[in-house]
């Protein structure tokens, strides 16, 4: 492999490793703090990414989609997590799968209702679509570099709230000792559903940012959802940062396995999980017990 592409590839799992992490960032949010496994989590990928096509087939935009796409999945995670999610905390693992896997059903029927099984390709934004020169012969998709930067400004102020804000105390301190902050006068509830709304907000813009790159189409978020799993058990539960550093190295294990040694590509992820937890069964960054 050339400098070149080899160069092109590790941008690649970069930027794919990025869009990883705001879908697991969500993903460990739910599980490790609210002790909820989200099935659905992909599905919400796929309805950011529905979203972006049919906003963007409407209006010709796809900077119009963005925004709303954080703030329809904001609105949507907190009603859902109110109306229904609520309901399940002090349920069984078991009745929470069974909840979310039905709410991938009827995402699934939604989408299909709605939209179609066709797939659909999102054009990139006229002003961004042409190529970044890196060196005299090597240039890379303007794109694919907005993606690496709005990923990585998100992941920095997700970590700065998280760890440096009021409210990340609160959200650590729910994860930890709820007993101890509804005491303190904090409504746990409250944390818990902004929680969701977050997760949920996050898992939508990655959709609709990866909409012009792997195009829409029917059951996208199932394979989003098992390699968002696969990078929250290998970062650690409920660890923003084992999230980051997970996805990141999930992201470059895939694509330049895909590159390399395409035949074993499929399984690569998998053995750096298993290899992985042989080292450390809690994750590289969980938290102290």
């Amino acid at each position: 492999m050339d400098p070149a592409t080899l160069l092109t590839q590790v941008l690649n799992g970069l930027q794919y490793g990025l869009l990883l992490f705001l879908v697991a960032s969500g993903l460990t949010l739910v599980f490790g703090i609210m002790g909820v496994i989200n099935l659905a989590h992909g599905s919400l990928t796929m309805v950011g990414a529905y979203l972006a096509y049919a906003i963007g087939a409407a209006t010709g935009s796809l900077w119009l989609a963005l925004p709303l796409a954080v703030a329809a999945g904001a609105v949507f995670g907190a009603v859902l997590e109110r109306v229904l999610i609520r309901r399940f905390y002090d349920r069984a693992h078991l009745d929470q799968v069974l909840l979310t896997f039905a709410l991938i059903l009827l995402f699934e029927e939604g989408r299909s209702l709605l939209l179609g099984n066709d797939f659909h390709s999102v054009p990139i934004p006229p002003v961004l679509d042409f190529s970044v020169p890196i060196s005299s012969v090597f240039s890379y998709s303007a794109y694919r570099l907005f993606v690496l930067a709005v990923c990585v400004v998100i992941a920095a102020a997700l970590f700065l709230v998280i760890h440096r804000t009021r409210f990340g105390g609160m959200i650590r301190a729910s994860a930890e000792k709820p007993e101890m902050v509804e005491a303190l006068g904090i409504p746990v509830s409250r944390v818990q559903m902004a929680v969701f709304a977050l997760g949920t907000a996050l898992a939508m813009l990655a959709g609709a940012l990866s909409a012009p790159l792997t195009s829409v189409y029917p059951n996208m978020g199932d394979g989003v959802l098992i390699v968002s799993f696969v990078v929250v058990v290998i970062g650690g539960i409920g660890s923003i940062a084992g999230a980051f550093w997970g996805a990141l190295l999930i992201g470059l294990v895939d694509t330049l396995g895909k590159a390399l040694v395409p035949d074993l590509a499929g399984i690569a992820v998998y053995v750096l999980m298993a290899a992985v937890l042989l080292w450390r069964p809690t994750g590289l960054f969980a938290r102290a017990a």
